[in-house]
């Protein structure tokens, strides 16, 4: 009979099935440089921008603001409102004299509301960085 804290030969039993390797992180393929984004992320951000454009006006319960921009890129994006974004617009405050522009990440809600779109429009005070 045999012993019951022997330990089994290793080739007593079959080697179990292995789960392949996600295609994102196969090591002999590594992730192509321009990966083409994902629709349904896109259409979240789209979502959340709403119809700011550049050259848009739009009202808030605070105030009423220009698009100066809009920053797609999530790293840019990240880098100017200083957290984790997807997105960001920069807009100037027109109710203010003496506003200058800055970046904002809030999604479009149902109390924003559309005052104008000025097709092409960008001041020339304004140059986005390089």
């Amino acid at each position: 009979m045999p012993s019951m804290t022997a330990t089994p030969a290793l080739d007593s039993r079959p080697a179990l099935p292995r789960r392949p390797v996600p295609h994102e992180r196969t090591p002999d393929r590594p992730t192509p440089a321009g990966t083409r984004p994902h629709p349904q992320r896109d259409a979240r951000i789209d979502s959340e921008i709403g119809p700011r454009t550049v050259g848009a006006i739009y009202q808030t319960s605070i105030s009423t603001y220009e698009v100066l921009a809009v920053i797609r890129d999530p790293e840019r994006a990240s880098s100017l409102l200083r957290r984790t974004a997807l997105f960001a617009v920069i807009v100037r405050d027109i109710m203010r004299a003496d506003a200058e522009p800055y970046a904002v990440g809030d999604t479009w809600t149902t109390s924003d509301h559309l005052v104008l779109i000025r097709e092409g429009r960008t001041p020339a005070s304004y140059t986005p960085a390089a």
